[in-house]
């Protein structure tokens, strides 16, 4: 047996998708694909690195018992780089403090990058999300991925290869084309890697 916990903001929750978010395409495809794969989307709107670390961990230990495999995976970090958020100093600690406790429960984690944002969108642009800075945190993800042996899945350069803002719903959460495309890219990368 296997449980996914997926930990994330308001795009892993399925905001602005008909069919429930790229989670929820995930859970389907899984249980009608594999045995003994359970998928809990634990996203919550607004979450931060900060949020993540408060509850993680007791979340994920309930939703185990001794006998599964557990697979902790985190799509975090656009909502810290708003202005008044999250720091990159505190963000880069908060990072860093995910993968050193979700070591302790798994060997198996992973990173889903962030998404690109339409800043000629006026909601997007006074909500202070800027596609520089979300870049560079993403870049940190995927460094201190990379530097601790943790599994990423590049989601900002693929959708940033594509006319990206045709993938966004009101500037900033994918809309229904984008989210199956963020579950596409997560589901070959947990094929490929033998994860599932």
């Amino acid at each position: 047996m296997k449980t996914i916990c997926i930990f994330g903001d308001s795009i892993t929750w399925g905001a602005c998708d008909e069919k429930g978010g790229w989670v929820e395409r995930l859970k389907v495809y899984l249980a009608e694909n594999y045995e003994c794969v359970d998928v809990y989307n634990l996203g919550i709107p607004g979450d931060t690195t900060k949020g993540i670390l408060e509850r993680f961990e007791a979340e994920a230990q309930e939703r185990v018992d001794g006998e599964e495999e557990l697979i902790l995976m985190f799509a975090i970090g656009i909502n810290d780089t708003r202005l008044s958020e999250i720091s990159l100093e505190k963000f880069m600690g908060n990072l860093n403090e995910i993968i050193k406790r979700a070591k302790k429960l798994s060997s198996k984690i992973i990173f889903v990058g962030l998404t690109p944002v339409d800043e000629s969108v006026k909601e997007v642009n006074i909500d202070n999300y800027v596609n520089e800075k979300i870049k560079s945190y993403d870049t940190i993800i995927k460094s201190e991925c990379r530097e601790k042996k943790i599994l990423f899945i590049d989601v900002f350069g693929s959708f940033s290869k594509l006319d990206y803002k045709k993938l966004l719903d009101d500037g900033l959460h994918p809309n229904t084309k984008g989210h199956e495309i963020i579950f596409k890219l997560v589901r070959d990368y947990l094929i490929n890697n033998k994860i599932v």
